[in-house]
């Protein structure tokens, strides 16, 4: 394997070398790098494009018109992930000799309860964008440092092929192998491992690492009190002692609680336009502080831990599309109606027929019906396939980005292990997890009518089952 590659061959090390982080440094870029995104998903611009999106006509429509429910699942999701990753540096500062490292897990609970001292805490101060800065830079020297040693894995079993070749050969018979030049070609990607590794979290210690981490978790859970305080005023109410007077403020308007996730299980009274009132688990509670909700890392981000462990995923309930686990399937039907309604892409039956299977029993109902009733429509009026043209248009310019997000939601998960992208994520709020299922099915029926009807203008393959 490339991580034991014969460049790394002391066997001795010293007490600085043993706290280094070594293989370890992996998983460490994975967490920094959820935890940038969570940072930056935070800044001013970012929140003023999620209220813009918000407002857009997918949201408001499929999801809700409430912006303060809206705000409500945002904060709960982004909490939710902010305590994930906190367990994981928890889990890190163990191999910490700093005792406040060493013992994270006590450090975010007091944070959670709002007696920790915020003076340091300030978000995008010079200092912190410093520290974000060099996390940046750490992450980048160790995603190269993890392709490195990829390739350099690669070559050393090539290496090893050549040279079992190579002795079954016997010399005088046959031409002598050159190996220079390709001898040459691994020396050169072993002294590239060797600079990663200088560079990168290998190279770091525990504590420092750690240590850039806990920081940034703390900050990132005081932005998130003061972006979505004013707007949800039961989250905690943070430490005033020697706060800047402007964010004592903001701080003033919080209430004396703690912020936790968990679906409601008794009926309610939805704030929301498009989301059902009868679900049984439609929205998000937030405890107060009496209890301290810490989740361990080991329950994970992954896809299939999804269903087990993400609560905030759990708040849809059964009449919309997440809850009735029909997001990821309708997304994928928009997208190949996006894709089928360009002119220039030709539209088989296998095509036709493995985009109907798709849907389910109801939905395919319904299409049957509507498209019955309108094809019989364009015989007499094949003006109307102009009409459904510009119709599917229109539709298509606000569902198919929430079909996209939500794919993007679900790759962002599956990905989990192995990214180290530090861009910020997309919010279940801009999916459709959310989404009224009877408006989003009536929405799905009309775009697949609208193609058949199109593509039967155009003497594209495409008729009635």
């Amino acid at each position: 394997m490339g991580w034991r590659s014969s460049d790394n061959n002391k066997s001795s090390k010293t007490g600085d070398d043993i706290n280094k982080m070594g293989i370890l440094s992996f998983e460490t870029a994975k967490i920094m790098s959820r935890l940038l995104c969570l940072y930056k998903s935070l800044s001013e611009s970012d929140i003023s494009n999620l209220k813009t999106e918000m407002k857009s006509g997918g949201v408001s429509y499929l999801n809700s018109k409430d912006e303060g429910f809206l705000l409500s699942l945002a904060c709960a999701e982004r909490l939710e992930d902010l305590d994930k990753a906190a367990a994981a540096v928890a889990r890190l500062g163990h191999k910490c000799s700093d005792f406040g490292l060493n013992r994270f897990d006590l450090a975010y609970t007091d944070l959670k309860l709002g007696i920790i001292d915020f003076r340091k805490l300030g978000y995008g101060s010079k200092d912190i964008e410093k520290r974000v800065f060099k996390m940046e830079k750490l992450i980048n020297a160790t995603s190269g440092l993890y392709a490195a040693l990829e390739n350099l894995a690669e070559l050393e079993v090539s290496e090893r092929k050549m040279k079992q070749w190579k002795e079954r050969k016997a010399s005088g018979q046959l031409q002598k192998v050159n190996l220079d030049m390709f001898n040459q070609k691994i020396e050169q990607q072993r002294k590239q491992v060797r600079q990663f590794r200088e560079n990168s979290l290998w190279n770091q210690t525990f504590d420092k690492s750690v240590g850039h981490m806990a920081r940034i978790v703390c900050i990132i859970y005081a932005r998130i009190c003061v972006v979505f305080g004013p707007h949800i005023p039961i989250l905690p109410s943070l430490s005033l002692r020697n706060m800047r007077s402007s964010q004592q403020k903001e701080i003033l308007k919080f209430q004396p609680e703690n912020c936790l996730i968990e679906p409601i299980r008794e009926q309610i009274i939805s704030r929301s336009g498009p989301i059902p009132t009868t679900s049984k688990q439609t929205l998000v509670r937030f405890y107060s502080r009496k209890s301290i909700f810490f989740l361990c890392e080991d329950e994970g981000f992954g896809a299939d831990k999804l269903a087990k462990n993400n609560r905030v995923f759990h708040a849809a309930g059964p009449l919309t599309v997440g809850g009735a686990g029909l997001a990821l399937c309708y997304a994928n039907v928009i997208t190949l109606v996006e894709k089928y309604s360009n002119p220039s892409e030709s539209v088989d039956l296998n095509s036709r027929e493995n985009l109907y299977q798709m849907l389910p029993g109801n939905l395919k109902k319904t299409v049957r019906s509507k498209l019955s009733k309108n094809l019989k429509c364009m015989d007499e009026d094949e003006s109307l396939a102009e009409g459904w043209r510009d119709a599917l248009k229109q539709i298509m310019e606000w569902l198919a980005p929430m079909a996209h997000n939500t794919i993007n939601w679900q790759l962002e998960r599956n990905l989990e292990k192995t990214k180290f992208d530090i861009k910020p994520s997309v919010l279940l709020l801009q999916t459709l997890h959310y989404s009224d299922k009877e408006k989003t099915e009536a929405a799905i029926a009309d775009i697949l009518v609208g193609l058949s009807c199109i593509c039967k203008c155009e003497n594209r393959q495409w008729s009635e089952s």
